[in-house]
């Protein structure tokens, strides 16, 4: 990254950054009790690592920091070197130098820490700056959780074994390489492994499950092995692509500057790259054909020591396989019983009615019921009831009719058996009358 691409990130992130009076405030070095700096510590800590996030990097070279990313018209900050130390200090940054060396022994790895630990209690301000490179630890931690996950993505197995370059090709580069082996060798998640066949060949297995990483196996070795070559192998297509289209653009030159001979000569090349090509393709395809083999046989592993111990489990608890078909039997019946008692407590549609027509219709039904006029919802009982009001109707009118014969006689009312009532009653009989 360019010091211009910095600058015009640190103008996003503080708008405030060209502030005469704020920029000298902020360029001053510290002085004072802690309360008095904390703040200004604090804005040039986020600072750095917000940087460092935003343009991928975890290793930052501390002249690089104070010279160049904030060199304001060549003032830099004073305060720097004690920001640095401070972190150092808290562990935020850390040396390459502290780190344990992921390419040793454990004996020669603890005689790094007990080392590292005697070196920092001569570390100084000032020496910070003089320090090469240093790494955020915070980042460091993204970095290699990163890795992981791309290295999950690729296998499916608990654990991987891939090539030294291409580990350091995924961390960005040799040192980044060896800062995130250190680091997940000292959380024992990662382990350096090598072997001699003709020449050095080394590699690193990586466990990509919060498990430690396991020792290292014959199987791995072998497999490391196919692995390197594939690449060996992938590499020297890539080389005999690019010499086959540099064949191929020779000779559409000289064929076209009439130079047929030397065309011929190109042409020539073309085919033997091709059947190089050929026979190193083929030997490639054999390589992983090997590797999907051994990743299947992995994989059909796993499940067989899962069945087994599912097994060995039943057979230690005396569970029959009979108890357990019924059990998800039952189990499946209790989940379709909770969906139908679910559903049927689920809350009704509300109506689109308003309070007031609610309230009117409430008034009604109160009526209805008052006067008597409610009527069975059965159709049939409806009609049994019209029936015998009809017949109740008729004896009161007869009744009427006879009352009005006899003068003197008692009411009418009485007369018909039927109780009496209200003179301002509503009832439809007195009404007739």
């Amino acid at each position: 990254m360019d010091s211009k691409s910095v600058k015009e990130f640190i103008r996003k992130e503080v708008p405030d950054w060209d502030y005469e009076l704020i920029a000298t405030a902020r360029f001053k070095p510290f002085s004072g009790q802690k309360s008095d700096w904390e703040p200004k510590f604090q804005f040039w800590k986020n600072l750095i690592v917000k940087i460092a996030r935003h343009f991928g990097v975890f290793i930052i070279s501390p002249p690089q920091v104070k010279n160049e990313w904030f060199n304001r018209g060549g003032l830099t900050p004073l305060c720097i070197d004690h920001v640095l130390f401070i972190m150092y200090n808290e562990g935020e940054i850390t040396r390459i130098s502290d780190m344990v060396g992921p390419y040793s022994g454990r004996i020669t790895q603890l005689f790094y820490k007990v080392k590292s630990l005697m070196n920092r209690s001569t570390m100084s301000p000032e020496s910070i700056l003089l320090e090469d490179c240093l790494i955020l630890t915070t980042l460091l931690k993204e970095k290699a959780d990163e890795v992981i996950k791309c290295l999950s993505e690729s296998h499916w197995n608990s654990y991987c074994v891939v090539t030294r370059n291409k580990f350091e090709s995924m961390c960005g580069g040799q040192k980044e390489g060896y800062a995130v082996l250190s680091y997940l060798s000292g959380c024992r998640k990662g382990r350096y492994l090598s072997t001699t066949k003709k020449e050095l060949i080394e590699g690193i297995k990586v466990s990509l499950s919060s498990a430690v990483v396991s020792g290292v196996s014959s199987l791995d070795f072998d497999t490391f092995h196919l692995i390197w070559t594939q690449e060996k192998l992938q590499q020297q297509l890539d080389v005999i692509d690019r010499r086959w289209e540099m064949s191929r653009q020779s000779a559409l030159a000289l064929l076209k500057s009439g130079n047929k001979k030397l065309a011929l000569r190109h042409a020539k090349e073309m085919k033997l790259g091709t059947e190089n090509r050929e026979k190193c393709n083929s030997l490639l395809n054999r390589v992983e054909e090997v590797l999907s083999v051994i990743a299947n046989a992995e994989s059909t592993k796993q499940v067989t020591e899962a069945i087994q111990i599912g097994a060995q489990v039943i057979k230690e608890n005396k569970i029959s396989i009979e108890e357990v078909q019924l059990c998800l039997e039952e189990l499946e019946e209790s989940i379709d019983s909770q969906k139908q008692v679910e559903k049927a407590l689920e809350p009704a549609p509300s109506l689109d009615m308003e309070d007031e027509d609610i309230e009117e219709e409430f008034r009604k039904l109160e009526l209805e019921i008052g006067s008597g006029n409610l009527k069975d919802l059965n159709p049939e009982a409806g009609v049994s009831d019209s029936e015998g009001t009809d017949q109740s109707l008729a004896d009161v009118l007869l009744n009427l009719k006879l009352a009005d014969d006899a003068p003197g006689s008692g009411s009418a009312i009485q007369n018909s058996g039927l109780p009496a009532k209200n003179k301002e009653s509503n009832s439809p009989m007195l009404e007739a009358a």
